[in-house]
C-alpha cells in the first residue's frame, strides 16, 4: 500500500514538473512595469484556429467570437480601459476601423465590468470597436492563456484571425505599460481581409 502511494505521488510530481515547464517554454516573457509576471495556460499559435469564447457586453448579453463568423477579426487584450494606454489602444483602434475593409471587426476584451465599459466608450466615443468583459467566466482569458497570476487581468496583446477562423497574426505585448507596434497588426488586418 505505502509503494503504491509513494508512486501515485511521484507520479503527480513528475505531471506538475512537466506541466510546469510546458508553460515555461510556451508563455513569453511578459513584464508589469519591469517585474516579469506569469500568464496562465498557454497561448494559441499562428495557424491555429482561433478558440471560440464568450464574453459580456455592455448590456450585460453574451457575445461570442464565432458570433463574428466569416469576418477578418482583430483582437486586441488590455488590462484595464481605465488606464491611460488602454485607453490608447482602444481609441487608435476605433480610429484605424474607418480606414479597413467593412467585414473587419475590432473586439477589444479587458476584465473591466461592462459599466465601467459602458462609461469608457460613451466618454471617448467608442462606436466601432465591440467591446466586451471577460470578469465572469475568464473565457477569453484562459483560452488564450492571456490571464496575469499575479493580478487577475489579461495580458496586452493583439491576435488577427482570418474569415476562415484561423489566427495569423500574434503579439503579446512585452511590457504592459507600453502600447503595443500597431502597424505590423494593421498591416496583417489588411492582409488577412483580402
Amino acid at each position: 500500500m505505502r509503494i503504491a502511494i509513494i508512486a501515485a505521488v511521484l507520479f503527480a510530481l513528475i505531471a506538475f514538473a512537466e506541466e510546469k515547464s510546458d508553460t515555461t517554454k510556451t508563455s513569453p516573457v511578459v513584464t508589469m512595469q519591469g517585474t516579469p509576471v506569469t500568464l496562465l495556460g498557454k497561448q494559441p499559435k499562428v495557424g491555429d484556429k482561433a478558440p471560440d469564447f464568450s464574453a459580456f457586453n455592455a448590456e450585460f448579453k453574451k457575445v461570442s467570437l464565432s458570433d463574428f463568423a466569416g469576418k477578418t477579426i482583430l483582437i486586441s487584450a488590455v488590462p484595464s480601459l481605465d488606464t491611460k494606454v488602454c485607453s490608447l489602444q482602444t481609441i487608435r483602434f476605433n480610429e484605424e476601423l474607418k480606414k479597413l475593409p467593412e467585414d473587419v471587426v475590432i473586439i477589444t476584451v479587458s476584465m473591466d465590468l461592462p459599466f465601467a465599459q459602458k462609461r469608457f466608450c460613451e466618454q471617448e466615443k467608442i462606436e466601432r470597436v465591440t467591446v466586451l468583459s471577460d470578469f465572469a467566466d475568464k473565457e477569453f482569458g484562459k483560452a488564450y492563456g492571456l490571464i496575469i497570476k499575479e493580478t487577475g487581468l489579461l495580458s496586452r496583446s493583439l491576435f488577427v484571425v482570418n474569415k476562415k477562423g484561423q489566427i495569423t497574426y500574434i503579439q503579446i505585448v512585452p511590457e504592459l505599460s507600453k502600447e503595443p507596434d500597431y502597424e505590423p497588426a494593421l498591416k496583417a488586418i489588411r492582409e488577412a481581409a483580402k
